[in-house]
C-alpha cells in the first residue's frame, strides 16, 4: 500500500474476493432486501450486505424466508460497480448455523456475515446478536460452522461491547480472526446498550485496525459525506458501511465516491420513490407492497425538504393510502408542481425508466 493512505474509490482485499471500493451497505433489519441493495449498486456501492436472515428459519425450510430473503437478483452483480454480495445470518446454535451457511452459499451469495451486534432485546434472548458478546467461546464456535457450512469468506458484524464502556467487542474480534478464520470484522463503536445513541468510539475503532490481523469494515454514525471521510481518515478502516444515512438516500454512495458534489433534486427524490414502489411490487405483490412501503415514505418525504406543513400532507396522505395507485397519485401532484428537470436523465437514472403515474 505504500505510504499513500487508500481512497474510498480504490478496490481492497476481501479474503480472495476483490471488492471494487471501500463504501459499502451495511445490513439492515427488515430493510436490507435484494432491492435496498440493488438500489446502493446502482449508485456505486462496493458491497451490499443483506437484511438479517434467521438461521433457525432457513434450517426449517420457512417459505417466505428461503423464497423472499435469500432472493439475489442478477443485477446486483451487473450494475454500477458490480462487487459481491453478502448475506447477514443471525443465530446461537453452531449446527443450525453450518446448515444455514450451506443454504446461504447455494442461494449465490458470495460472502456470509453473522450479526453479533444486534441489541434487541428478543434477538438477544435467544443467544444470538449482541448476547454473543458475553460468550465468546460460542461466538467462536459459530463462526467455525458457518466458514465450514458455506465454504465462503465469512465477516462478523461486531458491537464495542454490551454496555457502555466495555470492550468485549474489540477482544472478540481478535479470537475470530485468529481462531475462526474470519475475512473481515465490521464493527460498530457503540454499546449495544445505546442502540444509534451516542457518539461512536472512533479511537477504539483505530486500535483495533492497528491491532487487528484482518480489515476492519466502519459502520455507525455515517450519514453526512464530510463526516464519513473524516471517520474513514481518522480511524484507517479498510472500507466504511453505510447504514441509516443511506435510507432514503442513495446519491450519498455517489457523494463519497466522487461522481456527485450536490445532494439530489426533489425530482431525483421523486423518481427514485417512484422506483422502489416498483420494485416493491416485483418483490410482493400490490396488496402487501401497499403496507411495506409505509416504512419506506418517510425517509424520502425528509430528503424533498418540503415546507413544513407540505411534508406534513404528504407523509399523511401517503400512510392513509390504501392503493399504491392513490400513492402514485400524490406523488405525480407533487411531481407536476415542481420545474422540470430540463430534459436531462441524471447519469444513474440511465436504463431505469418507470413512470410515476
Amino acid at each position: 500500500m505504500g505510504s499513500m493512505s487508500p481512497q474510498l474509490t480504490d478496490s481492497w482485499m476481501l479474503g480472495p474476493l476483490e471488492v471494487p471500493n471501500r463504501v459499502l451497505l451495511a445490513p439492515l433489519a427488515g430493510i436490507g432486501n435484494w432491492f435496498v441493495r440493488l438500489q446502493a449498486k446502482r449508485y456505486g456501492a462496493g458491497m451490499a450486505v443483506s437484511e438479517m436472515v434467521s438461521s433457525h428459519a432457513i434450517h426449517h425450510n420457512n417459505e417466505r424466508t428461503c423464497t423472499e430473503m435469500l432472493r439475489i437478483h442478477p443485477d446486483e452483480r451487473t450494475v454500477g460497480a458490480g462487487g459481491p454480495i453478502s448475506i447477514q445470518l443471525f443465530g446461537e446454535d453452531p449446527a443450525v448455523m453450518r446448515s444455514a451457511a450451506a443454504r446461504v452459499a447455494a442461494a449465490g451469495a458470495d460472502v456470509i456475515d453473522i450479526n453479533m451486534g444486534c441489541p434487541v432485546p428478543k434477538v438477544q434472548k435467544t443467544g444470538a446478536g449482541a448476547a454473543l458478546l458475553a460468550n465468546p467461546d460460542r461466538a467462536v464456535a459459530v463462526a467455525c460452522a458457518v466458514r465450514e457450512g458455506g465454504g465462503l469468506p465469512v465477516t462478523v458484524k461486531l458491537r464495542s461491547g454490551r454496555r457502555a464502556g466495555e470492550t468485549s467487542g474489540f477482544e472478540l474480534a481478535h479470537r475470530l480472526v485468529a481462531e475462526a478464520g474470519v475475512a473481515a470484522i465490521g464493527f460498530h463503536p457503540r454499546s449495544a446498550a445505546v442502540h444509534h445513541k451516542g457518539v461512536p468510539d472512533y479511537q477504539l475503532a483505530a486500535r483495533l485496525v492497528d491491532s487487528l490481523d484482518a480489515p476492519v469494515i466502519l459502520t455507525g454514525g455515517l450519514s453526512e459525506a464530510e463526516h464519513v471521510r473524516e471517520a474513514f481518515q481518522e480511524t484507517g478502516a479498510a472500507a466504511v458501511m453505510l447504514a441509516r444515512g443511506a435510507l432514503g438516500n442513495p446519491w450519498l454512495f455517489e457523494q463519497l465516491l466522487g461522481s456527485r458534489r450536490q445532494g439530489p433534486s426533489r425530482e431525483e427524490v421523486l423518481q427514485e420513490l417512484g422506483w422502489t414502489i416498483d420494485r416493491a411490487v416485483e418483490h410482493l405483490g400490490q396488496a402487501r407492497a401497499t403496507r411495506y412501503l409505509r416504512k419506506f415514505y418517510p425517509w424520502y418525504v425528509l430528503r424533498l425538504e418540503l415546507d413544513r406543513q407540505a411534508g406534513k400532507r404528504l407523509q399523511e396522505g401517503l400512510q392513509m393510502a390504501e392503493t399504491l395507485t392513490e400513492a402514485r397519485n400524490l406523488l405525480a401532484i407533487l411531481l407536476r408542481s415542481l420545474k422540470p428537470l430540463g430534459g436531462e436523465t441524471p447519469r444513474s437514472q440511465a436504463g431505469f425508466c418507470y413512470s410515476l403515474t
